[in-house]
């Protein structure tokens, strides 16, 4: 059963293959100015909403039913090119509209007796796209 997805990343749980994320965080700030006053105190505005940001880990394991390179070069792919990904989870879409991927860092786990890779750990930290 599919729980989620970002972009065709498939978030899933089923007898043969589990993906799912962990450590999932969502925060967003307020964009304040602070006008220097002579003599005076300093007078804060609000300007404005910065974007959110939204971090989660995930594991891809061959063991587990996926294929660890696929799903790592999807991730690269959309990051090196700048691509604006949906982020849905339990069915629910999270930010106002898509996320691009900022930041990313896989820990290549495991390895099969020819050296190909088998498990990896993935961290990944994305910031909101809006549509102008």
């Amino acid at each position: 059963m599919t729980v989620g997805c970002l972009g065709d990343i498939a978030f899933e749980v089923s007898a043969k293959s589990i993906k799912t994320i962990r450590d999932a965080t969502w925060s967003g700030s307020a964009s304040i100015a602070t006008h220097q006053r002579h003599l005076q105190n300093s007078l804060q505005e609000f300007v404005g909403i910065d974007p959110d940001s939204f971090t989660f880990n995930f594991r891809i394991s061959a063991w587990l039913g996926s294929n660890p390179l696929t799903d790592i070069n999807k991730l690269f792919e959309y990051e090196r090119s700048g691509t604006a990904v949906r982020l849905i989870i339990g069915g629910r879409g999270y930010g106002k509209y898509r996320w691009l991927i900022k930041k990313h860092k896989v820990t290549l786990e495991h390895y099969d007796k020819w050296g190909n890779l088998v498990g990896a750990d993935i961290a990944v930290t994305l910031t909101e796209y809006t549509r102008g």
